[in-house]
């Protein structure tokens, strides 16, 4: 079973910060929260993030126990979350 890394107990994703997730395989989750375990919906490459929760569209999504961006889709338990469902808010310089 490969690890996914939570850096706070609020986020809703976690890091991939091992090797890189197939679609299919179960994950577990290290740090702040070591109790969940996630199948994979979709292949996640390294350093990139893995829901563990449910993150309707528009809703917040949390990584270091901040926001990092609001989900412009859904996503479910397990999707990969990057910039293709998510509308960062850091390094934007439309934003304060």
């Amino acid at each position: 079973m490969k690890k996914v890394f939570v850096i706070d107990a609020s986020d809703n994703v976690a890091t991939v910060v091992v090797e890189p997730i197939s679609n299919g395989e179960d994950v577990v989750t290290n740090g702040q929260l070591t109790d969940l375990n996630v199948k994979a919906t979709q292949d996640i490459p390294y350093g990139h993030k893995i829901a563990i929760k449910d993150i309707a569209e528009g809703e917040t999504v949390f990584k270091y126990g901040l926001s990092i961006g609001n989900a412009t889709t859904n996503i479910k338990v397990g999707d990969h979350v990057h910039i293709h469902n998510v509308d960062s808010n850091r390094g934007r310089g439309d934003r304060q």
